[in-house]
């Protein structure tokens, strides 16, 4: 199982790289509206992911993962992480791609969420009144009754989100269609990951940063590391498999160098490395820390959730999406 999760894992960070899915200037740029990338590749995801995985769960070879839909959680934590992915440039999953790659900023980002696992363990206690209330897991499926009619919606909105995809790309006017394969191989891979046969499981990436962090703290003598504690383990294995990925790649590829400011970076902030070294910590943190409120990062919540139409990754995609987009435009101004 092991071996699996670390090739899964290798799959996942080989389909970003390839269609550069991992780089700040890429996620920066989706803040700032400049680059559309992510937007296409995760709506050609969500679409088809939804199509296949609910076809895998109808006819026995899957189960639902949804996520409880945690009002307080879902909202102050997207907000966080929003915030964090715009300042960061990076997502919990795609910050061990591009470690690999040689990326200094995405390291100080993995030590700013390893910190934040470990104070969120420590104020989780404290945070319980504003996490919820907790309404249930509830998604599409459980909505209707109708299987017809589940299945026709299921189909309606899997091809809305390719659609809004092919939008994007129309109104960006790229000729690029590395984001299409990138989409349909991560809608691929979730399907194999939901598989009874491979890991019975939805992807995720955040929970590996509480998992480290209260590990190396000595904080395991909780009842929130106990909860953690297996997915955390796979998402650790699997992130290994991914920056092995990033590490790999950029070897063949001649593209492997240690770097801490690029070009998005600059051409808003400057080029001084100690204020992005800063920033860097401080993102990685808010991400981190936002996404243990919401329970979910991209990974987890955008991407599985939005495959299984889950009412709390729908939620918590649109709250991200809006302060992504609000704290690039305050954010980064030249």
């Amino acid at each position: 199982m092991i071996v699996l999760t670390l090739f899964l894992g290798f799959l996942f960070g080989l389909t970003l790289q390839y269609a550069s899915l991992n780089k700040f200037n890429v996620i920066s740029g989706m803040a700032t509206l400049d680059n559309l990338t992510v937007a296409k590749a995760i709506a050609v995801a969500v679409g088809l992911g939804a199509i296949l995985i609910n076809i895998e769960v109808g006819v026995g070879m899957a189960s639902y993962h949804v996520k409880p839909l945690i009002l307080g959680g879902l909202v102050l934590g997207g907000l966080l992480f929003g915030a964090g992915m715009a300042i960061l440039g990076y997502c919990p999953g795609t910050l061990a791609i591009s470690l690999g790659e040689g990326s200094l900023d995405a390291l100080l980002g993995i030590i700013g969420g390893i910190l934040a696992g470990i104070v969120y363990t420590l104020v989780l206690p404290f945070l319980q009144g504003i996490l919820g209330p907790n309404l249930g897991a509830f998604s599409l499926r459980t909505a209707l009754d109708s299987n017809l009619v589940f299945y026709l919606l299921v189909f309606l909105i899997g091809a809305l989100f390719i659609g809004v995809a092919f939008v994007l790309n129309k109104a960006e006017k790229s000729t690029n269609y590395r984001w299409l394969v990138a989409g349909i191989a991560l809608a691929v891979l979730n399907v194999i990951v939901f598989s009874k046969f491979a890991s019975d499981r939805p992807i995720g990436a955040s929970t590996t940063y509480p998992y480290v962090g209260d590990a190396l703290a000595g904080l395991t003598q909780n009842e929130y590391f106990t909860k953690i504690q297996n997915p955390g383990n796979w998402e650790l294995i699997f992130l290994s498999g991914a920056f092995l990925a990033g590490l790999i790649g950029s070897l063949l590829q001649k593209k492997f160098e240690f770097r801490l400011v690029y070009e998005n970076w600059e051409k808003y902030k400057g080029t001084s490395k100690t204020q992005r070294a800063l920033w860097a910590f401080i993102g990685g943190f808010l991400l981190i820390f936002g996404a243990r409120m919401a329970g979910g990062c991209t990974s987890g919540h955008v991407l599985s959730g939005g495959m299984q139409v889950a009412f709390s990754s729908l939620l918590f995609a649109a709250v991200v999406f809006a302060s992504l987009l609000l704290t690039g435009k305050f954010f980064y101004k030249k």
